[in-house]
């Protein structure tokens, strides 16, 4: 199936109140869905959309829903400023995909960062696990982590607040 036509499917969900599309083409299906469903009090997730062949294929990489505009992405785990936050020095760092939330390299290691330690553009903050792949998520800031806001072992959404940062 062409990635175009992927594409304008993954448009047409997110632009609709349709949950799931299910097509079958030339002996591959494909399957996407959408969950509007969120843990409380986390920060609103855009649409994730996974794409799925038919058994025997690989499974292709979460894919968010892209927006209308022709504007570029933004960086995964790029900082944006926290809304309604009491100090505008907090800056929030969310996560690029869905998974599981890991604060250290390994369960017997202590974590990549605490509260109140001093991160660099690059520096890894955490792992988020995704189809068995271990993901590091690195800092595109530098400052002080004000608050981690995951425990770890969670999953996690995609754009969900995973640091708040004061910025020096």
């Amino acid at each position: 199936m062409d990635l175009s036509v992927v594409k304008k499917l993954v448009k047409l969900l997110s632009e609709s109140d349709v949950d799931e599309i299910e097509i079958e083409e030339e002996g591959k299906k494909i399957r996407i869905a959408k969950h509007s469903h969120r843990p409380q009090g986390s920060a609103p997730a855009a649409p994730v959309t996974w794409v799925t062949e038919s058994p025997g294929s690989i499974a292709a990489a979460p894919v968010a829903a892209a927006p209308a505009s022709s504007e570029p992405a933004p960086p995964s785990a790029a900082p944006a400023p926290a809304p309604g936050a009491p100090d505008s020095r907090l800056t929030e760092i969310r996560s690029p995909i869905v998974g599981t939330f890991y604060r250290a390299p390994a369960p017997d290691a202590s974590p990549f960062v605490q509260v109140g330690s001093e991160i660099q553009p690059g520096m890894v903050l955490c792992i988020v696990e995704a189809m068995k792949l271990m993901n590091e998520i690195e800092s595109d800031i530098a400052g002080k982590v004000a608050k981690v806001m995951v425990e770890n072992g969670q999953p996690v959404e995609y754009d969900q607040v995973l640091f708040l940062v004061e910025k020096p």
